[in-house]
């Protein structure tokens, strides 16, 4: 498949619960978390080529291109395979920075899957997974490609299907950096750590959220508004904040009533990546299983 442009979406994703339950000596945090995929997200163009080198557009302001997650999954995988190839990748960004709807660890993880097809390098998804933990604590869980229940620092997953529900995702204007809510004071760390069963059974919270609103108004704002019509939390460490829903109907007729200067979207949730889908997709096109 040399010379030839492929298109790999490269989706949102949703902590549907965060638990913090301890702090490790190394300054990680142990958490329980539930991660759930969005059919809503970033797309990459790869053209793979014999050149070696790996080149990406457009340039992210303000990140060099060595610092930019894609390319260092790109080098990680050439290194690790032991690849001369090259590829030129085109991102058209959708999710936006500090959101924590995954939006960097997507980018990544999508680099990893489809340049290990592109490529031909044949590392196992588990190898994959490994690779991208390097890069980032969500990177496996988009690498894997399924709906997980996590543990450790996110990286201990188990395949779970939550329900498939209806998301009304609302993006207050500010980008909030992991570091800066996982260091604060006042950040709940000791939840009880409890199994599966009695989690998904449970009511969904995330132990981010006081501190988030407490240092963010526009997110507190808008989480007090989506509160008025359905369940509603922050996902991730991030700003992003998000409603469910029984029905897409239901999520639109919310949506409608935001005030227009207000960025969101609708998204269904989804237990297989559309990574993974678009994959599978390729494999059967080309004859590779």
């Amino acid at each position: 498949m040399i010379n030839d442009t492929t298109h790999w979406p490269s989706p949102a994703k949703l902590n549907l619960f965060l638990y913090i339950t301890g702090q490790k000596d190394n300054g990680y945090h142990e958490l329980q978390t539930l991660f759930q995929f969005l059919d809503y997200g970033d797309e990459l163009a790869i053209t793979a080529n014999s050149t070696g080198e790996i080149t990406i557009e457009p340039e992210l302001p303000d990140v060099p291109v060595t610092d930019n997650l894609i390319y260092r999954a790109a080098m990680a995988l050439k290194t690790r395979a032991g690849c001369a190839l090259g590829a030129h990748i085109h991102l058209s960004k959708t999710l936006p920075m500090g959101g924590g709807i995954g939006g960097g660890s997507s980018n990544a993880a999508t680099t990893l899957v489809a340049l290990n097809y592109l490529w031909q390098t044949d590392i196992s998804q588990q190898e994959l997974a490994e690779i991208g933990l390097t890069l980032g604590a969500d990177v496996p869980v988009f690498v894997q490609g399924f709906a997980a229940f996590a543990e450790g620092v996110g990286e201990k997953l188990v395949k779970v299907s939550p329900q498939e529900k209806y998301y009304l995702v609302v993006r207050p204007g500010v980008s909030i950096a992991t570091g800066e809510i996982f260091s604060h004071p006042k950040l709940h760390r000791n939840s009880p750590k409890r199994d599966l069963d009695t989690l998904i059974d449970g009511q969904y919270e995330n132990d981010c959220e006081k501190v988030v609103r407490m240092l963010h108004p526009e997110v507190d704002k808008q989480l007090s508004w989506l509160l008025q019509y359905a369940p509603s939390r922050l996902t991730g460490t991030g700003s992003c904040v998000f409603a469910e829903f029984l029905s897409r109907n239901e999520a639109n007729k919310v949506l409608e009533q935001l005030p227009d200067n207000v960025s969101a979207f609708v998204a269904r949730g989804k237990n297989i990546s559309p990574l993974h889908e678009t994959l599978a997709k390729y494999r059967l096109a080309y004859n590779i299983i």
